[in-house]
């Protein structure tokens, strides 16, 4: 089953629940449901298309869709009717992620000068402490569909933990495989749950054509890579942010958002995500900008959006936010079309701006962001400063793991205020009685 392009547009038999068929995002050409992710015809990008009723939008449709889709579990299985996954989805073993907090972040807010109403999604309380649960939960579906026994990944660290703990969770074998220099505290939590784990000598970009060899050869037989074979399904985990934002504020779009670019997939999915909520009636229609975030050491799409350019050139990583690493971006191209189509931009911030943006999160909110979040945190504080991002309008911002993963980005300059001896002269003598 380690097919790597659409072999055939024939209707398949898998139970994915509404997803309808595989569509080819440049030609447009429609595929049967399968472990597949390029266009036989052009070679494009295949996403997951969906029928919808004749008139979504009408009162009655969305109405009742609201309804059951609140009175669904508190994880991402509510959006069931919107996703690629059976009925029963929320019967099998899985590691239920979704529904995460949006902060309403005031003391942020007050720091930058926002006054529109400034929140944080914090999507550090998934499972294994990142949104790459999300997208993994799907991929598993579609891995059981298609009858895959093995799970597997190239990963900057985030998703190797959460395949590990998906497939542990789901009885499969998994074996992921990441860059040999990643921080320490996600190489632990991607071993820990007991399957198979590779270093690769290189960058991402790297393990990621390693991966592309393998799923092309007899040894990847029988593997659901899900960031490559089951990559459409994958990718559609990642609507449901989009779903919860627009929940979580009463059924309403935010007016800015702020998402970090890694390949980009994340931040064409909540768009989609908040198309179909639009389409389907669950929203009011209305503008909506999004922003694009990236580490000034692995910019790519933020250099072409800031030159003018539709042509996303690769660079080599040098970043602290290592999750965000991915010199060559699969979306980029597509995040170039959303920033631009909603009156959005996509800007970068250096790793000294990561970590105070990371120190200021944390300060003002008690939330603690790994570098990811840093670079939303700071683009955002930078957005607002040259006066594109205005601070009047309700704004999201997306921290997408925890910092305990990336405790050396902060280590070096944050420790204990004093060390004294137990007493309160010393304590006194020490400035910190006020």
């Amino acid at each position: 089953m380690a097919v790597q392009t659409a072999a055939s547009n024939t209707t398949s038999p898998v139970d994915l629940g509404p997803a309808a068929a595989l569509s080819c995002r440049e030609c447009g050409e429609r595929f049967g449901l399968g472990p597949i992710f390029a266009c036989a015809s052009c070679f494009g990008p295949l996403e997951v298309a969906y029928d919808l009723p004749a008139d979504p939008a009408s009162d009655s449709y969305g109405s009742a869709l609201r309804k059951r889709i609140e009175a669904g579990p508190n994880n991402i299985w509510r959006y069931a009717p919107l996703l690629p996954v059976p009925a029963d989805v929320a019967e099998k073993p899985n590691i239920n992620p979704g529904f995460t907090k949006l902060v309403k972040a005031d003391n942020l807010a007050r720091e930058l000068g926002v006054t529109g109403g400034l929140y944080i999604k914090d999507d550090s309380g998934n499972p294994t402490h990142s949104f790459k649960d999300r997208v993994v939960a799907i991929a598993v579906e579609a891995a059981r569909a298609f009858g895959f026994t093995t799970l597997s990944c190239s990963s900057t660290g985030n998703l190797a933990g959460a395949v590990g703990a998906a497939a542990a969770r789901a009885g499969f074998r998994s074996c992921v495989f990441i860059p040999h220099d990643l921080e320490q505290g996600k190489v632990v939590m991607a071993a820990v749950y007991g399957g198979e784990l590779v270093g690769i000598e290189g960058n991402y970009d790297d393990v990621n054509r390693f991966c592309s060899e393998l799923i092309g050869d007899p040894l990847g037989e029988g593997w659901g890579f899900v960031n490559v074979n089951l990559r459409p399904y994958y990718g559609e985990g990642s609507k449901t942010l989009a779903y919860e934002i627009c929940e979580q504020l009463g059924w309403r779009l935010p007016d800015q958002i702020v998402i970090p670019i890694a390949s980009g997939s994340q931040l064409t999915k909540i768009d989609k995500g908040l198309q179909e909520l639009i389409k389907l009636g669950l929203v009011e229609d209305k503008p909506y900008k999004i922003f694009g975030a990236q580490a000034e050491g692995c910019s790519p799409v933020s250099t072409a959006f800031k030159a003018g350019q539709d042509v996303v050139r690769p660079q080599k990583p040098n970043t602290i936010a290592k999750s965000l690493a991915i010199g060559n971006p699969a979306d980029g191209p597509y995040v170039l079309d959303i920033a631009r189509r909603t009156g959005g931009a996509v800007e970068d911030v250096n790793d000294e701006q990561i970590v105070d943006a990371i120190k200021l999160l944390a300060r003002t909110e008690g939330i603690f962001a790994e570098t990811a979040g840093g670079v939303t945190v700071g683009v955002a504080k930078k957005l607002i400063e040259q006066g594109v991002l205005d601070p009047a309008l309700t704004t999201v911002v997306l921290n997408t793991g925890d910092g305990l993963k990336t405790l050396d980005a902060v280590a070096p300059t944050t420790g204990p205020t004093a060390t004294i001896r137990p007493s309160l002269e010393a304590f006194r003598d020490a400035g910190l009685a006020r």
